[in-house]
Order: C-alpha cells, then sequence, then structure tokens
C-alpha cells in the first residue's frame, strides 16, 4: 500500500501539478442540474470561485427561484429559493464551508486535516480506489477516494451539520477534462438521505475577472 503522502503526490500530479494549479487564480463553471428526487426538477447552474477562498454557486430552478451559497472569505451563507431569504452559516457548517472554498484544496490537504489514514482499497463504480480517512480541525472525519490508476479523486463522502442535524452526503465526481493544463470534472452527483442532484457543466473559464461583490451574501428583500 503506497503511504498518504503517495496518494495525495499522485493526486496532485494527476490534476496537472503544482505548477500548472497554482497559475490559475479564479474558475467560472456554468451547466445544467437535475435533481431525480423531486420529480426530476432541472435547471441551469453556474458556480465562481476565486483564490484564495472565495466561493458561490447559483442553482436556477425554474418556477422557484434560486437557490444559492457561497462564502466570501469570511462569511458563509446560504438563500433559500422560496422565501429569497439569506441566512449566514457558523460553527460547524461555517468551517465546512471555509474549507470547501479552499481554491487550492488539492495543495493544502495537511493544512485543512491534520489527520489522515489510509484505509484501504474500496471499489468506486467499476474502479478500485484508495480510500483516505481525513479528520479536520472542527468537524467529523471525512474519507476521500482516489482512483488507484489515475490518482484522480472520484468520491468524498462527509457529513454535513447544520440546524436540521447531521446529513451524510456522498459526491461523486467524473467526466475528468483538461482545461488550461489542469483536469477538472464536468460531472457531479451529490447523494443524501432523499435528494440526489446531479450536475453537468458544458463550460468552464479560468483566471477570469470575478468581482469580489459576486461572493457577498445578498442583501434582504
Amino acid at each position: 500500500m503506497p503511504t498518504v503522502d503517495a496518494v495525495l503526490e499522485k493526486y496532485v500530479s494527476a490534476t496537472g501539478g503544482r505548477a500548472a494549479i497554482e497559475k490559475i487564480k479564479s474558475r467560472v463553471s456554468k451547466g445544467t442540474f437535475e435533481i431525480a428526487s423531486f420529480a426530476g426538477v432541472k435547471g441551469t447552474v453556474e458556480i465562481y470561485e476565486k483564490a484564495p477562498n472565495k466561493q458561490v454557486a447559483f442553482l436556477n430552478i425554474p418556477g422557484i427561484g434560486t437557490d444559492a451559497e457561497g462564502f466570501n472569505g469570511t462569511i458563509a451563507w446560504e438563500l433559500e429559493p422560496d422565501s429569497g431569504v439569506a441566512h449566514e452559516k457558523s460553527g460547524l457548517e461555517l468551517a465546512s464551508a471555509r474549507r470547501d472554498a479552499e481554491f487550492y484544496g488539492e495543495l493544502k490537504f495537511k493544512e485543512m486535516y491534520p489527520r489522515m489514514t489510509l484505509k484501504g482499497v474500496e471499489k468506486v463504480g467499476a474502479s478500485a480506489a484508495y480510500v483516505i480517512e481525513a479528520v479536520p480541525a472542527e468537524g467529523s472525519a471525512e474519507h476521500f477516494y482516489f482512483d488507484t490508476e489515475t490518482g484522480l479523486l472520484v468520491r468524498h463522502d462527509s457529513v454535513e451539520e447544520g440546524d436540521g442535524g447531521k446529513k451524510p452526503v456522498e459526491e461523486y465526481y467524473s467526466d475528468y477534462r483538461a482545461v488550461d493544463g489542469i483536469k477538472v470534472p464536468f460531472a457531479l452527483r451529490q447523494k443524501s438521505p432523499g435528494t440526489e442532484l446531479t450536475i453537468k457543466l458544458t463550460e468552464v473559464k479560468q483566471n477570469v475577472a470575478v468581482d469580489d461583490a459576486k461572493f457577498n451574501k445578498p442583501e434582504e428583500k
């Protein structure tokens, strides 16, 4: 079995390498989504990311409104599509949002997860994957699955902690494509109790100008 460091180094290399990753300062992704658990609700998605740690995602749901989550480097928030009200996250929700928004997450695993253990090999779809258990300074242990052949991240398991209690979340990454020298997953499937969300990107642009205001919590209407 390889070491944790070897698996993480292979992941960085498979993604494009440290130098190529560090050349990217922002990313704008657009595509479509479908929520299978809600009678096949479909819509468009826009994701904006900016170094070092800003991120926001908008799901535009026809006939309902916009579901959005963001982190502006300090404040994490979520916009409810039906009420149009945005609430701030705190505690473990905030800590999780901060980790998710880390633009160079591939390079900062050890900073975000002080304790990591290689747990073995498991199947993800038709492929074998090394499983790393990663424990953050705040929050529950997470599990990252790296394809044994390609080195790429193919699955991430975590526990979402919020007002409604704890909720296990599985995320699956596929359809990796090279964009500006680094590989980006163009397909994401997210599973949690009662919900399955699939995102398929159609466009990814990097090193484009993104106004910092894009990441701020929306003002009350």
